[in-house]
């Protein structure tokens, strides 16, 4: 019998390419009321475009039609309701294909989807209409940069999967919802919360943007590998929540793994710039929330505050920008910098100079080592990579360029892969739409069932997180040591820019990195983001800084030159840094020696 007081979310996915047992999994490991599954991301909704450009029932994510054949049957059996962004650019195909699924299995579910966030077909009226979907970063409106719009999708809240599951929907398929809102659309349906039940809200965002990564939240891709039982079968998470938006996050038993103050704080640091967390329901203030840990992999979080949303959502729109090819050349031993310089200079010529084509980076990775060990460890890596419109000059003709300079160049010529073909740079282009211009459409069993309008407009109102009393800076012995003996990290993605959150363990540990790592310093830490724009803000309620890196990626991933162009490797990268700390601060795992 379910706990009234309690509403049980268990998230299966965290992008599209997750581990596809999960769903399984988290059915079969134990009582949940509600299976999620995110699987949108930028980079995600590209992907998908291409799908759909090649049928029109396409462009849904395919592998949740997989888990749904393994566990729809269970899922009614049990009472858990199915909640999911698996729909993308096609929410209604991707009902029909699960009821297709339904009949072949014997099942009758009672399937809803939900439709408004694309806004393809309106960008024409909606500018007419004044909105003039300026980009975030460049400020640029998009009728004055000569993009070619191929997407267009709007940033959804809760209330139409709330509405949804009061219709009795076994199932709920959305297309571009906001991550958080697959949790906070079954809790404000569960405990009949209103629209301007603000702390509630927060909470559930909150507990929503810690599970929709996935295992992110439980031990994956944490710094501190050390505190990690085990990586094998690692447990995907499960929110258990309350009707005043408290919530714990644990795992089923069993499972590989970690649920700690420390993992639950790196996933609420992760793609995320001010401590305000802007939502289409509710601005959730990630800098008044408190976390403990209340017994093995459990963590209790509370105190969260809420605000009213802004008057407008966030709009994903792709342009294309052309097409895009990069090669490698292997650079190896003695003279790396004059062989990449003859490289890039005999390739451009011959392919008619660097005008030739709209965009040309070369980078050069240096990774090589004085008297190697290895043949390996001589090597350094030259990307060249050019982007233009004409799908011709960077597909063959630019690689098979670079492949016939194997025997007329430099010595130990080599390359990473062979020639290719260039590939679609989808432009990445964040904008905002006023709210009074969204609504969401229900529809149950192909129908529509019910419309609910855009967020109620209410008064402004800010909330305090309050003073915090900050530490003296530990004194006594210092150590020069890699930074991430210290402290952790988690770095993401937003758009063309990145995120990189950085937190301690002790309040000690918090007072040196507020004091040590302002911007200025970062910047000198990383040399190679000096050129970059970059906010601090402080979260100090959970010990850690958030930097803001505006324009390292570019256009964002699908037309970034960078070799990590996701900036996931970005936090890893600062822990690896030496600095001079306190020696009390330092974390005390078995490798952790001074240097």
């Amino acid at each position: 019998m379910r706990d009234p007081e309690k509403l049980i979310i268990a998230n299966c996915s965290g992008f599209y390419g997750d581990r596809l047992s999960a769903a399984r999994e988290m059915v079969q490991g134990g009582p949940i009321d509600v299976l999620t599954g995110d699987y949108l991301a930028e980079l995600t909704m590209a992907i998908l475009l291409q799908k759909k450009r090649k049928s029109a029932e396409g462009g849904y994510v395919p592998t949740f039609l997989k888990q749904m054949e393994e566990v729809m049957g269970k899922c009614l059996e049990k009472g858990i309701r199915v909640v999911s962004n698996a729909g993308g650019l096609n929410p209604a195909a991707l009902a029909r294909a699960l009821g297709a699924v339904a009949e072949a299995l014997g099942l009758s579910p009672k399937i809803a989807y939900i439709e408004g966030d694309d806004l393809m077909p309106r960008l024409a009226e909606l500018q007419q209409a004044g909105e003039p979907f300026t980009h975030m970063d460049k400020g640029i409106r998009l009728a004055d940069a000569g993009a070619v719009p191929i997407s267009a999708n709007a940033y959804l809240g809760a209330w139409g999967i709330a509405a949804a599951l009061a219709q009795e929907a076994d199932i709920v398929v959305c297309g571009r919802v906001a991550d958080a809102a697959l949790v906070a659309g079954p809790c404000a349906w569960r405990f009949g919360w209103r629209r301007t039940d603000w702390d509630p809200l927060a909470g559930a965002y909150a507990a929503g943007h810690i599970i929709e990564c996935g295992a992110q939240a439980t031990g994956g891709n944490y710094s501190f590998i050390h505190e990690v039982p085990s990586y094998h079968d690692v447990g995907f998470p499960i929110a258990e929540m309350h009707a005043d938006g408290s919530f714990v996050i644990t795992k089923h038993p069993g499972t590989g793994g970690l649920v700690s103050v420390g993992t639950v704080t790196a996933q609420l640091l992760y793609e995320i710039d001010a401590p305000t967390y802007l939502t289409p329901d509710v601005a959730v203030r990630f800098d008044t929330l408190s976390l403990i840990q209340e017994g093995p992999d459990r963590v209790r979080g509370t105190g969260t505050r809420g605000e009213p949303p802004p008057a407008t959502t966030k709009v994903c729109i792709n342009t294309l920008g052309g097409y895009k090819n990069t090669m490698t050349v292997v650079l190896t031993g003695l003279d790396i910098d004059r062989k990449a310089e003859i490289v890039s200079r005999t390739l451009l010529d011959s392919l008619g100079g660097r005008e030739r084509f709209q965009t040309v980076d070369v980078q050069l990775v240096h990774s090589e080592k004085s008297d190697p060990r290895s043949n390996d460890e001589a090597f350094a890596y030259l990307r060249i990579t050019v982007m233009d419109p004409d799908a011709d000059k960077v597909g063959k003709g630019f690689s098979a360029k670079v492949v016939e300079m194997a025997l007329a160049g430099i010595p130990g010529f080599t390359l990473t892969s062979p020639p290719t073909n260039g590939a679609p740079a989808v432009v990445h282009w964040p904008a905002l739409v006023a709210n009074r211009h969204i609504h969401q459409t229900v529809c149950i069993d192909g129908r529509p069932a019910e419309v609910i309008e855009a967020a109620v407009v209410c008064e402004p109102f800010t909330v305090s997180p309050g003073e915090p009393e900050i530490m003296a800076v530990p004194g006594g012995k210092t150590v020069r040591a890699p930074l991430g003996r210290a402290f952790a990290t988690r770095s993401g993605d937003k758009g063309g820019n990145a995120n990189l959150g950085i937190w301690g363990k002790t309040p000690e540990a918090y007072a040196f990195l507020q004091s040590f790592l302002t911007t200025e310093r970062l910047k000198a830490l990383l040399p190679d983001c000096a050129s970059f724009t970059i906010d601090r803000y402080a979260l100090p309620n959970l010990l850690a800084l958030n930097f803001y890196i505006r324009g390292l990626l570019g256009d964002g991933v699908a037309a970034s030159v960078r070799s990590d162009p996701q900036a996931k490797t970005l936090g890893e990268y600062l822990r690896a840094k030496m600095v001079e700390m306190p020696a009390s601060i330092l974390v005390a795992f078995p490798d952790n020696k001074e240097q």
